[in-house]
C-alpha cells in the first residue's frame, strides 16, 4: 500500500474528504519525524512505538573493490510492533 492508498483508505474509514485524510497523515508523519529528532519515543499504544537507536561503528567492505572500510556509528530510526498488532498478524 502507497500513501495515496492509505489516504483512500483512511478517507473511506473516517468519513472524512480525501484531502482531510491527506493533511492528517502528512501531519501524524511529521509529528513523528519531529519526536524522533528530538530524541524522543512514540507509543502509540496496541499498534507499536517508533524510537531512535543508535548503530555503532563498524568495518564494512566496498563490494566493488573489496577495500575494507569504516562506517561511522549512525542513528537509526526503529519501530516496533505492539502487543495487539502481532496478534492479529498471527491469527
Amino acid at each position: 500500500m502507497n500513501k495515496t492508498e492509505l489516504v483512500d483508505s483512511m478517507a473511506e474509514k473516517s468519513g472524512l474528504s480525501k484531502k482531510d485524510s491527506e493533511k492528517a497523515l502528512s501531519a501524524l508523519i511529521e509529528s513523528v519525524e519531529e519526536a524522533l529528532v528530538n530524541n524522543d519515543k512514540v507509543q502509540l499504544v496496541g499498534f507499536g512505538s517508533f524510537e531512535v537507536k543508535k548503530r555503532a561503528a563498524r568495518k564494512g567492505r566496498n563490494p566493488q573493490t573489496m577495500e575494507e572500510i569504516d562506517i561511522p556509528e549512525s542513528n537509526v530510526p526503529a519501530f516496533k510492533a505492539g502487543k495487539d498488532l502481532k496478534e492479529m498478524l498471527n491469527k
